[in-house]
């Protein structure tokens, strides 16, 4: 059955910092503070509505969860614990800072039913943390998910692409650390530069210059590809699709189907790879639930190779894994 969440946004008032890419209310499309009623309210309605609530966290996303005054967390978590357990949901999903983890809020999150906890690496560079403003280290990032898993929850790592100062070592560099702690989930965020924020104003002054489009989407699919075959489940892939973002972006990676063209691009690897310029037909199999993404948004895939004269044509087959490709003519 498929994981779902409620997405509880509390804006910025848990963050110590203010990083360089961040304007948390454009994020969340919101700037008020959920209370205690809103948290019933939600939960009540999405209870009413869920098919499975089983499988579906209640998530509180948008700033740092347990920077948040230790009272009001509190209140928050309590909340959503009536709604946790006896028939209604599997339990409560929250985000927060590598550095804002300690056995005492652990021991308070595992009281009120939290199940998982994301912490925003966004870069495993101390020379990239320091120069987009984290707040945090490397290290910090080790130890706090080191003490999630020793306390059993579900660890999720955020990982941010093209930040200030960063390059396509650091990139990796992330790669390999967040590989090495294997967390559960991942999430994969290509930079968005947004209005009224620190790089912004980098970007708009000429100091801060972006990785090209097609360099992200290289490293994005390469990673998604990488993690899903470790076992590192890449829960979301770019960000989620918002009218918010779209109007205060000026600049980064958004694209409202990023994932889907990060596994455009894996296809179109393998493919290239069973190609020789000998032939100008083929068909390869895919899995049948993969042959969308092996063709192509739009066809991309298609056009790409008919471009260079050679004609594909995708077929499916269930014996097939994802992500992998067999040549059949």
């Amino acid at each position: 059955m498929k994981h779902a969440n409620i997405s509880i946004f509390v804006p910025h008032i848990g963050c110590p910092h203010m990083c360089s890419f961040c304007n948390q209310h454009t994020i969340s499309g919101t700037q008020k503070a959920p209370a205690k009623d809103d948290v019933q309210r939600i939960c009540t309605k999405a209870l009413s509505e869920i098919k499975s609530p089983e499988c579906t966290e209640i998530a509180f996303f948008g700033g740092s969860f347990t920077a948040i005054p230790q009272n009001y967390m509190i209140e928050l978590l309590e909340s959503a614990y009536e709604f946790i357990g006896n028939g209604k949901f599997k339990g409560i999903r929250i985000s927060t800072r590598p550095d804002c983890i300690t056995p005492e809020i652990l021991d308070i999150l595992r009281k009120y039913g939290v199940t998982s906890i994301e912490l925003g690496a966004q870069s495993m560079s101390d020379t990239v943390l320091e120069s987009n403003e984290r707040g945090h280290t490397a290290e910090d990032v080790y130890k706090s998910s080191d003490l999630i898993k020793s306390y059993g929850f579900e660890l999720g790592l955020q990982m941010m692409i093209g930040l200030y100062k960063s390059t396509i070592d650091s990139e990796y560099q992330t790669f390999s650390a967040i590989k090495n702690i294997h967390p559960d989930t991942v999430r994969i965020y290509p930079v968005v530069i947004l209005k009224n924020t620190k790089l912004g104003e980098l970007y708009l002054s000429g100091e801060y210059k972006p990785f090209d489009f097609e360099t992200v989407l290289d490293i994005s699919s390469e990673f998604l590809e990488k993690f899903e075959n470790i076992g590192i489940k890449v829960i979301k892939c770019g960000l989620h699709a918002s009218e918010f973002v779209e109007n205060d972006m000026i600049g980064g990676f958004y694209h409202p189907a990023f994932r889907e063209l990060c596994e455009n691009k894996i296809y179109r690897r393998k493919i290239e790879c069973k190609i020789n310029s000998n032939e100008k037909n083929y068909i390869f199999a895919v899995n049948p639930s993969c042959i969308s993404k092996a063709t192509g948004q739009n066809k991309s895939n298609i056009n790409y190779f008919k471009k260079q004269g050679i004609c594909i044509k995708i077929t499916g087959d269930e014996n097939i894994a994802k992500y992998e490709v067999e040549l059949r003519r």
